[in-house]
């Protein structure tokens, strides 16, 4: 007997296909952000954040607060996805366990609509939804961490401390946008393995543009000379 080609097949070819164009362009991003970060908006992004620490422990810390509103900012966003996340994913565990047949997916969506690819689907965005979950809640505890660094009264932090803090919350934030990002091209196959990767190509383009950056890094100094006048500062401050 002959091989038939039934439409649950489109599964099998187009969903594979999506995900790895979506896994290829960012391990690619990845690779532009380790070896040439200045190409990358969240490099760009990430230099100007270096900045923004330096400058900031120049400042006397009775003056920081702008500081602390910026990171209480980043915080309140944090929490406000992490929740969403959780009660996203509380939601598709009762849709997984609801076993009851859904007539739209049995009789107008093109595709595999067995409760087994049922169950992969949901399975799928709930490993996203959750791991974006989990990295929100990274970003929360970094950056509550940066701010007790900069709110210290006296200047025996290491800029590179905080620096550290500040970037690894901001990658946290950014994995966390990105599994949000395959979540939503993954919701789309519940409507079919068409839209998913119709979405997925669409998704992978508008990225590309927002990734790409065309100016130039921003200089901010050596970290040699913050530390130096961040001394001064906090020398001042103790006379």
């Amino acid at each position: 007997m002959g091989w038939t080609w039934k439409e649950e097949h489109l599964d099998l070819f187009l969903v594979p296909l999506g995900l790895w164009i979506m896994c290829t362009y960012h391990l690619f991003l990845l690779y532009r952000y380790l070896k040439h970060p200045q190409l990358t908006a969240i490099g760009f992004e990430n230099n100007n954040k270096n900045g923004w620490v330096r400058k900031t422990l120049l400042i006397e810390p009775k003056d920081r607060g702008f500081a602390l509103g910026v990171l209480n900012g980043q915080l309140a966003a944090s929490t406000s996805l992490s929740s969403i996340s959780l009660v996203l994913c509380s939601l598709i565990g009762a849709v997984l366990g609801n076993s009851s047949d859904n007539y739209l997916t049995d009789r107008f969506i093109l595709g595999d609509t067995s409760k087994s690819t049922s169950a992969i689907k949901y399975i799928m965005i709930l490993s996203c939804f959750l791991l974006a979950f989990a990295c929100f809640v990274q970003t929360t505890r970094h950056f509550v961490h940066a701010g007790f660094l900069i709110s210290m009264p006296a200047g025996d932090v290491p800029v590179e401390c905080i620096q550290k803090a500040v970037i690894r919350g901001s990658n946290f934030w950014a994995v966390g946008l990105r599994a949000l990002y395959f979540a939503t091209t993954l919701l789309l196959w519940i409507f079919g393995p068409v839209p998913m990767f119709v979405g997925a190509v669409a998704t992978v383009m508008i990225l590309h543009f927002l990734d790409i950056n065309k100016q130039p890094m921003i200089g901010y100094g050596t970290n040699k000379s913050s530390n130096s006048v961040v001394g001064a500062v906090a020398q001042n401050g103790r006379n």
